[in-house]
């Protein structure tokens, strides 16, 4: 049986007594877990310069329903994220990021072609992205990386397009689980862990590591409340356990992240930490996700890690949207934006918050956006869509025979469950005229294509807690 991962974080007592007794008995070398930090020391001029290397590699790791304000590194008093927040601590942390919806196609579909859900398109359960999108793998496939994507969604299928640019697009191999595993929120029950993601990743870095690589990871332990008896730390109620299964992947993680540092790629690959949505817990009578638009399910960490240690960490405080991310990453490896994006780099933001200067010029307006009815193949699309403006926040809901509309103000509601709408007509008439012209303009690509789900695969995507016709 393969052994866990999490069991090669031997106790140092323990490995120092093996290392003692193998070099006299037969100078056999023990391979320990690596919890040093080989990186050098960088700054503001050393993340300009990145543009200019052309040995950088990129590993970037979406941990699916992940909401922010559940790290440690976000202000959450329960230490849930340990790994996550030492790159937080010697990177870079973005403060106030929006994902574009809070069902993970759409929000994918949003990140990957850095347009929001109505100018891709995707807004369906059948929807595909559309083949005429140039995507971030593509690119850097063009750019001479090695691209592989490990993938535990069925949202993010090839099937529905994610594949677009990989060399290597797959599901991990399964390996048997440890028994004292738990999954208080399991989808298909023979999907493995996000262990099998990292042992698979390590794979690949020991056969391919060599080359120039972008290895994408897409976790799902967050989501199916995954976690053990170490990571059992928080309690029994059902937001505990979320709380354990972020400590659990946080580990998993650690495991992959010594591996970079033990083997060198620490000094030459760029870390990214993202999220494709969050998760409710009743703040106003919901629980999940993929429902609606409202902050804990948009609400997502960003983190950017460098093949230096900053130090201080930087932490930006503008606020920042998931279309944004992928501008910013082509701009620090020096490689083409997008043609037509709804994001931008902010590479130059980044930059004025490492030298202690103000951001240059005013944030963007942010989209959050999913259709009510994405699961319903004979309803109609009903579009659910905030607009964040600064501090202020518009939803719109669908609701017959009139939309419902709210809005709230983070300065003094930091939760955002207080409607304002009513105080502040002329901020509500300005956010409706956003949404309005949003959902008015064409997707850029045309209707996205769509595709037949046969009854298998559609019983494999309500596995994943989802309400699929």
């Amino acid at each position: 049986m393969k052994e866990p991962l999490r069991r090669r974080r031997w106790p140092w007592l323990l490995a120092a007594a093996l290392i003692i007794a193998m070099f006299f008995a037969s100078f056999v070398e023990i391979r320990l877990p690596w919890r040093g930090d080989p990186r050098p020391r960088g700054g503001a001029d050393e993340i300009a310069a990145l543009k200019s290397r052309r040995d950088l590699n990129l590993l970037f790791v979406l941990i699916d329903t992940l909401r922010a304000d559940r790290l440690h590194s976000y202000g959450y008093a329960r230490e849930t994220s340990p790994e996550l927040d030492r790159l937080a601590a010697s990177g870079v942390r973005f403060a106030h990021q929006l994902s574009q919806s809070s069902w993970t196609k759409c929000s994918m579909a949003s990140l990957w072609s850095t347009l929001y859900p109505a100018h891709n398109g995707v807004t369906r359960f059948d929807d595909i992205l559309s083949p005429d999108a140039h995507l971030p793998a593509e690119v850097l496939h063009e750019a001479g990386f090695r691209t592989v994507g490990i993938f535990r969604n069925g949202w993010v299928a090839p099937n529905f397009g994610f594949d677009q640019g990989f060399d290597v697009y797959i599901r991990p191999t399964i390996a048997p689980r440890a028994p004292t595993l738990r999954q208080a929120n399991p989808t298909v029950s023979d999907r493995g862990t996000d262990e099998d993601a990292v042992s698979s990743a390590l794979e690949f870095l020991r056969v391919r590591g060599h080359e120039r690589w972008f290895l994408y990871l897409h976790l799902m332990d967050v989501h199916e409340y995954t976690y053990d008896e170490q990571t059992a730390q928080f309690g029994g109620t059902i937001s505990d356990v979320y709380d354990n299964a972020i400590l659990w992947v946080n580990n998993v993680l650690a495991v992959l992240l010594d591996e970079l540092a033990e083997q060198g790629y620490a000094e030459n690959t760029l870390v990214v930490i993202a999220a494709d949505h969050g998760e409710a817990f009743l703040e106003r009578g919901f629980e999940g996700h993929a429902r609606n638009v409202f902050p804990e399910v948009t609400t997502v960490p960003l983190l950017i890690s460098f093949p230096f240690k900053l130090d201080p960490g930087v932490v930006v405080d503008a606020r920042t949207r998931n279309v944004d991310i992928w501008p910013t990453l082509l701009d620090l490896l020096g490689l083409p934006a997008p043609a037509q994006s709804d994001g931008r780099s902010l590479v130059p933001t980044l930059l004025a918050a490492a030298r202690g200067e103000p951001a240059p010029g005013p944030d963007p307006a942010g989209i959050a956006h999913i259709d009510q009815n994405w699961g319903q193949r004979n309803q109609k699309p009903a579009p659910n869509v905030a607009v964040r403006d600064g501090t202020l926040r518009y939803v719109r809901v669908p609701n017959s025979p009139h939309p419902l509309e709210q809005l709230f103000d983070a300065t003094n509601d930091p939760i955002e469950v207080n409607d304002i709408a009513s105080e502040r007509p002329d901020d509500v008439a300005r956010l409706r005229a956003v949404a309005d012209g949003y959902l008015a303009a064409p997707p850029r690509w045309g209707a996205a294509p769509r595709r037949d789900i046969e009854e298998f695969e559609l019983n494999q995507l309500r596995a994943l807690g989802y309400a699929v016709p």
